[in-house]
């Protein structure tokens, strides 16, 4: 699994760290998404999966 994610769509709505926070974090100031492992194991590969899912801007891209 390899994620990328689109800064510029990004809405800052927080659902991708409560999905995967082991994968995910938001930057302080403005609340945009932090990309913390781009090749998560395989443990969290349903969390990433779920969080690319519940985006509401689809900023997040999950390539199995």
């Amino acid at each position: 699994m390899h994620i990328t994610i689109d800064e510029e769509k990004c809405c800052a709505a927080g659902q991708c760290v409560l999905a995967a926070p082991e994968v995910f974090d938001q930057r302080d100031d403005d609340g945009i998404v932090v990309l913390l492992d781009a090749d998560p194991p395989e443990a969290q590969h349903a969390a990433a999966r779920d969080a690319a899912a519940v985006c509401p801007a689809a900023a997040i891209l999950v390539r199995e």
